[in-house]
């Protein structure tokens, strides 16, 4: 099972454990969904071959744009529990990877984990390699093992991400969050929305109640 799965399953044990619920979800108004699933997809994808451009460049790529897609979304809803664990975790794995051109995997956490080296070195994939000298912010890479039956290899940013969500979950069931502002409609003084600030409505009315017709000159009668 994947990571993010256990961690939202277990999540929504302990909430119905602690007495939440999960129709606290349907009050629960986020925006821009949309970023959250292309950006695991883009982790997801198998990297695609093209042309001269090195595997490695490509799913180096596809790591980058997922992380940068999951943090616009942390960044446009980060009012939500969680938001900034969630973010703190992704620069981390953000980083890593743009500097060495992929997610480094230790070595010794592939063996603690269950497997071994070797299969690292040709199953790993164009998004991690094994980690090695040349590497740089190796801390922050694939370093930490979970031992069978997970037998997977996180990272302090992965930590960190699972740790936010875990909150997150827990936090919405037990009916402790807020929506988040409008994004973009709040940025216009036009907008007079409920959701503006009342300073924004007042300015508003006030242009509203001005004369429809054209100014009068100071001759007119």
């Amino acid at each position: 099972m994947s990571p993010i799965l256990a961690v939202i399953g277990a999540s929504l044990v302990v909430g119905l454990v602690a007495g939440g619920s999960l129709r606290s979800f349907e009050r629960l108004h986020v925006h821009w969904w949309a970023l959250v699933f292309v950006g695991l997809a883009l982790q997801l994808v198998a990297v695609p071959r093209y042309g001269t451009v090195p595997a490695w460049a490509i799913g180096a790529g596809l790591l980058i744009s997922s992380y940068v897609l999951l943090l616009m979304f942390l960044t446009v809803n980060r009012w939500i529990p969680g938001a900034a664990v969630m973010a703190v975790g992704l620069l981390m794995n953000l980083a890593v990877v743009a500097a060495n051109g992929g997610m480094p995997v230790s070595a010794r956490a592939v063996e603690g984990a269950g497997g071994t080296a070797a299969t690292l070195a040709t199953d790993a994939g164009a998004k991690h390699h094994l980690m090695s000298d040349r590497d740089v912010l190796a801390p922050l890479g694939d370093v930490i093992p979970i031992p069978p039956p997970a037998s997977v290899v996180l990272s302090i940013g992965d930590v960190l991400l699972y740790a936010g969500v875990a909150w997150f979950v827990f936090q919405v069931m037990r009916g402790r969050s807020r929506e988040t502002p409008r994004p973009i409609a709040m940025w216009f003084l036009a907008y007079r929305g409920k959701h503006a600030p009342g300073h924004w409505r007042l300015a508003a009315r006030y242009r509203a109640a001005a004369p429809v017709g054209g100014e009068r000159s100071g001759t007119e009668r």
